[in-house]
């Protein structure tokens, strides 16, 4: 169905000014390729092949050659029997041939991309279930958490936002089985690595900012990784942002420059302002001013927190952007389930237990906040760690969490791989200032989910931080099965109500 010549894939290049060599006349032929692939793993007739990577190794691509490519797209030339077609930058000419190999799918669907260091997932699931209702199930989810490319199979993902072939690949694929929405996750690696290169969303949504993602293989500093967030601004078409995030006074310049046009929420400032009520899942909606998008109103969620009314207000505006009724909104959003986040479990003593994602500083203190909130009077027990490898800032900033309202912190493993989680754990200890929290060790995970719900008290609660659902665990390049913080207290829960 899809394919490109060699003569097409040269003109293309060197539309786009992405040519560092010119072709010859000799290379302008009808040689047609019908698959692409940066991965010598997935490979089909008539490969297009394309080296890309800072550590891309030339044994990837010999191993392609082996199996039959005979073109491939580099920076570099590599001594192999392929010819070589030398591009400027890899990564725009990989979303640039994607695009126009899988005919433009992404000028076919609305598309909502959502940023921000918290609230990704439950913001583009509230979004999803919202369209859904509206649209007949015809939108497209590419999550961190899952994907579905025709409307209703939800299936893991890898990436919060797949590689450019991927991403066009999946479009095409949600566009040949009639869906008509996207909404998207956009990660700050999307813009840095150059995955969304060259595409414009319908709506974008700016949730949060806060230190993430900060190590020698991510962002290098604060800067490089909000400047890469800021991108979403310049490549949507009107913008949802919090008025509360940090660096709001920027973005919003960002917008006013550029002539975006801008819609905020905020509980003290926005264009339209939220105020919680006194059920915990209930909230309201009230424009500053003119209630353009009429949705002002009451809403209600399945979900704990104020932070996740948040997330939902941004929902309700891209929604109402996307000509939803405010009725629609108002039925959707408390039937929205999301894997993984703030899902509530109750130990026989009435101790409440929350499984969540949350894995760095902004998640975890809002969730501390929220659970603070709730019950005053009793304890919080946390269970985190964090994932080796990578985002080394977010460590000393989860222990700056945990000082704040940890009775009790719990550091485990979460995904090590080639580190030691005890040196992990070492590192979020030193940053925990709170002389009144009670720091244990486990590295062993489910032992430390045993030991929270085993010291959960009548009114305490305990948040089970950093894998969600996730039912496996990074050790030293291997993905091991784990059993699962939520299926661990579940467990535990039906053991005490046998005995």
């Amino acid at each position: 169905m899809y394919s490109i010549t060699l003569k097409g894939l040269y003109q293309l290049l060197a539309e786009k000014n992405l040519l560092k060599e010119p072709s010859s006349k000799e290379q302008l032929t009808e040689q047609k390729f019908t698959y692409l692939s940066y991965d010598s793993r997935d490979l089909a007739e008539q490969t297009l092949f394309f080296c890309k990577g800072r550590h891309f190794k030339v044994a990837s691509l010999q191993d392609a050659v082996d199996k039959g490519v005979n073109v491939y797209v580099s920076e570099t030339k590599y001594d192999t029997s392929a010819q070589a077609i030398i591009v400027t930058d890899i990564r725009k000419a990989m979303a640039i041939v994607a695009q126009a190999f899988y005919h433009h799918p992404q000028d076919k669907l609305y598309k909502i991309g959502i940023t921000g260091t918290k609230g990704k997932t439950t913001t583009a699931y509230f979004i999803k279930k919202i369209l859904d209702d509206a649209f007949a199930k015809k939108v497209a989810l590419f999550s961190s958490e899952e994907t579905t490319l025709d409307g209703t199979t939800l299936l893991p993902s890898k990436l919060t936002t797949p590689e450019a072939l991927d991403i066009y690949r999946q479009m095409a694929t949600a566009c040949e089985n009639g869906l008509t929405h996207l909404v998207m996750e956009v990660s700050s690696q999307a813009y840095k690595t150059k995955r969304v290169y060259n595409l414009t969303f319908e709506t974008g949504i700016f949730l949060n900012i806060s230190p993430d993602h900060i190590s020698l293989i991510e962002h290098p500093t604060f800067e490089d990784y909000f400047n890469c967030k800021k991108q979403l601004l310049l490549n949507s078409k009107q913008m949802v942002i919090n008025h509360e995030s940090d660096q709001f006074d920027v973005l919003e310049k960002t917008c006013n420059d550029h002539q975006i046009p801008l819609y905020t929420y905020g509980h003290n400032e926005g264009t339209y302002l939220l105020s919680s009520k006194e059920e915990a899942r209930s909230f309201n909606l009230t424009a500053k001013n003119n209630d353009m998008l009429s949705i002002s109103g009451d809403y209600k969620i399945a979900l704990f927190g104020q932070f996740n009314h948040e997330n939902a207000t941004a929902a309700i505006l891209a929604c109402g952007l996307a000509n939803v009724s405010k009725q629609k909104c108002q039925e959707s959003l408390p039937l929205t389930q999301i894997p993984g986040r703030m899902n509530l479990l109750e130990k026989t003593n009435g101790a409440y237990i929350f499984i969540d994602y949350a894995h760095n500083y902004l998640s975890i203190h809002s969730i501390g906040q929220f659970a603070h909130e709730l019950r005053p009077k009793g304890r919080i027990i946390i269970v985190t760690g964090s994932a080796g490898g990578k985002a080394i800032s977010r460590r000393p900033d989860i222990g700056k969490a945990l000082s704040e309202y940890a009775d009790i912190a719990i550091l485990t493993s979460d995904d090590p791989d080639f580190e030691d989680p005890a040196a992990i754990a070492a590192e979020i200890k030193a940053a925990i200032t709170n002389p009144d929290t009670d720091i244990q060790l486990e590295l062993d995970r489910s032992s430390a989910v045993t030991s929270a719900f085993k010291q959960a008290q009548a009114n305490d609660t305990v948040i089970v931080a950093g894998k969600g659902t996730e039912k496996m665990m990074k050790y030293r390049g291997t993905e091991v099965t784990y059993e699962g913080d939520f299926d661990i207290i579940k467990r535990l829960i039906n053991e005490s109500i046998e005995n």
